[in-house]
């Protein structure tokens, strides 16, 4: 990796583009190709498309594959469209088994039969084997490139062994043990196959309580499992105890980053792959579709408002306040949703604890609402020098902060449930029912209490 930071690549940004606009194109090139795939794409992803695929086809394109790997989704989409056959293959040389299966996904059919063809019958069978998993399971994420020994050798044949190798592959912390018919046994670290008598078996030292990981199991609980327990690889079996591959830190953080991603960008009805510079019609088309479902939540809390037309009509400072207990009720809510969603993502919160949770929320919910309920009626009374009109609103907001925790809580982990993602569609949920029950409590209070 060469010394430039990927911080470097975004102070250089507009270096890149002032160079492009003048002219400077050797210098620019120079700049763009020094960089590590990572960098490169990173810059790719902060250019408009005109000046992206500029970009792009000043590149030597010797790392193609990994810049391709390395770019959101769709930006890699818009790369490969501009590419023709020879490039794209010439993209897949050189990559590891569990890239080239990542990258394949996207690639043309005859492309990608082209790239399998031209691999040797060893690594098409090991290929095929990651292919034929989901890309967001643990059998998707691994590397079938992997270090295996015996038990019943010793150390002194394993060292010969990897001296006769020549090399490792990447991220090696352990070689792996398994028996003749390639059962997974245990593992070996190599700092106790480097550290102890060579004249040892494999099974003097070899770890056997470390739980390999199934192929079907989710990306989302191998991340879960490599941030519990440290580690930097680990095997991947099928049902049969059988060893299939490895996954490594490398391939962990990537999923631990599109996670993330996904959480923040969800929220918004946006994908974690949304590119940055896609175009308008695109982007308007998406977001019409999430500005259309909020229109709806919207009218659903002008309704409940419509039913107290008159009550509005005889007292006009009840508008004044509406915002107030149903903003108030939205951000309890969207806190303790922040938190199961959470929770749910790292196994925290489930059917035995749940009903736990949602008691310690309705509580937090309830001593919340007195004490905003107090600082609220305070500000009303000074204001508007009506203590009824204070504690109308006092008591709304108790209602509706309580109410915020208990669907704080329910929402997500319902729609969990029956399989929705609660990131994606628990704010709406969740605004929809703090603003109805918020504006419901208020005015159905006043209508009894004051008008």
């Amino acid at each position: 990796m060469p010394d430039t930071p990927i911080s470097s690549v975004r102070n250089n940004l507009e270096v890149i583009t002032d160079a492009l606009n003048t002219g400077e194109m050797k210098r620019a090139a120079n700049i763009l190709n020094a960089f590590h795939p990572a960098e490169v794409a990173l810059l790719l992803e902060s250019l408009p498309q005109s000046k992206r695929f500029f970009i792009w086809n000043m590149l030597d394109h010797d790392e193609s594959g990994e810049i391709l790997l390395h770019v959101g989704d769709e930006v890699r989409n818009s790369l490969i469209n501009i590419m023709d056959p020879e490039q794209l293959l010439a993209a897949t040389e050189g990559l590891e088994l569990d890239d080239l299966a990542d990258l394949l996904s996207d690639l043309p059919d005859e492309v990608t039969q082209t790239a399998l063809n031209n691999l040797d019958s060893s690594d098409q069978t090991r290929l095929k084997s990651v292919l034929a998993y989901d890309e967001n399971t643990a059998g998707g994420l691994m590397n079938t490139d992997t270090v295996t020994v015996r038990k019943d050798i010793t150390l002194d044949v394993v060292l010969r062994y990897i001296r006769s190798r020549k090399n490792l592959p990447a991220h090696t912390d352990n070689l792996i043990v398994v028996d003749r018919y390639q059962h997974y046994i245990g593992t070996l670290s190599l700092t106790d196959l480097l550290t102890n008598d060579p004249s040892l078996q494999v099974r003097d030292l070899m770890e056997d309580n470390i739980e390999p990981i199934l192929a079907d199991e989710s990306a989302t609980d191998v991340a879960h499992t490599f941030e519990t327990l440290n580690l930097v690889s680990a095997p991947v079996i099928n049902e049969q105890h059988k060893l299939l591959g490895r996954i490594t830190i490398d391939d962990v953080v990537d999923v631990i980053r599109e996670e993330g991603e996904h959480s923040v960008m969800s929220m918004a009805g946006l994908s974690e792959d949304e590119d940055l510079f896609a175009p308008v019609t695109k982007s308007t088309r998406r977001r019409a579709l999430w500005l259309g479902i909020n229109m709806m939540t919207a009218f659903l809390a002008a309704w409940v408002i419509s039913l107290f037309q008159s009550t509005l009509e005889e007292l006009i400072l009840l508008a004044v306040l509406i915002p107030v207990v149903a903003s108030m009720g939205g951000i309890a809510g969207s806190q303790t949703l922040t938190l199961v969603i959470r929770g749910l993502a790292l196994k925290q919160v489930g059917h035995s604890n749940s009903s736990l949770l949602l008691m310690r929320e309705l509580g937090i919910g309830i001593l919340n609402g007195l004490l905003w309920a107090m600082v609220v009626a305070g500000i009303a009374i000074l204001w508007f020098h009506d203590m009824k009109l204070g504690g109308i609103i006092a008591l709304a907001m108790i209602a509706n902060l309580i109410c915020a925790g208990i669907a704080g809580v329910a929402i997500p982990i319902t729609l969990r449930k029956y399989g929705i993602d609660p990131a994606l569609a628990g704010g709406v949920i969740l605004t929809t029912v703090t603003d109805v029950v918020g504006i419901f409590a208020f005015l159905s209070l006043a209508n009894w209490l004051i008008v």
